[in-house]
């Protein structure tokens, strides 16, 4: 039996609850507002991407935004420089981003790149872990949840402009310009296990006019080291057969903060894997004529 001073505090305790339900309504509402509100992705047409091929931009795959570190052993950077030349800058904030992140994006991107335009990719986070060469186990799960959250908090400013000097595009360097994530943002439906991804618009004109290097999907997720991705990202890139790097420009890029002569080893190990791969030939590290040494290799196929 319930006393007459029990009914005013059970009368509150469910005006309580209707009013928290009513608030979860509405915070739903507006978040599916504010997600349809999102400027939407625009389809691009990528010559070559596919089923076993991937695709990253080149000014992005030149840059130490993605790294062979451990995760445990990222620095936090605040307006960084990541590249830096004649005809682009890029700086970044948020915490240093490692191989096993350039994988999560470069397969979001390629979700994004093959959805109708304006649509964002629904994906089955085990379908997603499955696609990378991941298994499925909760530490797996855990491991993408923190790099997409990772990849969402990354945040660049780009400036690139053509050969003549005239601008290209300016992301995040001016007032005006809002600065741009790396992943623009995700949504967990725990029901169905699945992620929605939302893809910066912008990035489709940072892929633009073939200004990408296609990855190898299947030799990229057999790779041993996480050295030999770096460096894969880095071969497509440019379109000399013959291809040289000082060791000293190739160690800053992995962000190793041990000796170059420490470095040297780790070098070796990726550039013989690289090899055994078919993706280079008779890589070597020999001194220049101004005595600085360097890597050689030859690239197995002209950039598509």
């Amino acid at each position: 039996m319930i006393s007459q001073a029990q009914t005013p505090r059970i009368a509150l305790v469910n005006t309580l609850a209707r009013l928290s339900e009513s608030a979860q309504q509405r915070a739903a509402q507006n978040d599916d507002t504010l997600f349809l509100a999102r400027p939407k992705f625009k389809r691009v047409y990528l010559p070559g991407i596919g089923e076993n091929m991937r695709a990253m931009p080149n000014y992005i795959a030149r840059s130490s935004i993605f790294a062979p570190v451990r995760r445990g052993h990222r620095v936090t950077h605040d307006d960084a420089v990541f590249l830096r030349s004649d005809r682009v800058l890029i700086k970044g904030s948020g915490k240093q981003l490692a191989e096993d992140h350039a994988d999560i994006w470069m397969q979001a991107m390629y979700l994004q790149m093959t959805c109708a335009s304006g649509e964002q990719p629904v994906i089955n986070r085990a379908d997603f872990l499955r696609s990378l060469g991941r298994n499925t186990s909760g530490a797996s799960y855990q491991w993408l949840h923190d790099g997409m959250k990772d990849l969402a908090r990354f945040t660049l400013s780009i400036e690139a402009t053509r050969a003549n000097g005239t601008l290209k595009y300016s992301y995040g360097h001016h007032p005006a310009s809002r600065v741009l994530p790396m992943l623009g943002g995700f949504d967990y439906d725990d029901k169905n296990q699945s992620y929605r991804l939302y893809v910066d618009p912008r990035w489709a004109q940072i892929f633009s006019n073939r200004e990408f290097t296609l990855i190898d999907w299947s030799k990229r997720l057999s790779m041993r080291y996480e050295l030999s991705k770096s460096l894969q990202r880095l071969i497509g890139t440019s379109k000399d057969p013959e291809q040289r790097y000082s060791l000293q420009i190739l160690k800053e890029r992995a962000h190793y903060a041990g000796r170059l002569r420490d470095f040297r080893p780790a070098l070796e190990r990726a550039l013989g894997e690289l090899a055994e791969l078919g993706l280079i030939g008779s890589p070597r590290i020999e001194t220049s004529t101004r005595g600085v040494q360097q890597a050689v290799w030859f690239r197995v196929s002209e950039p598509q």
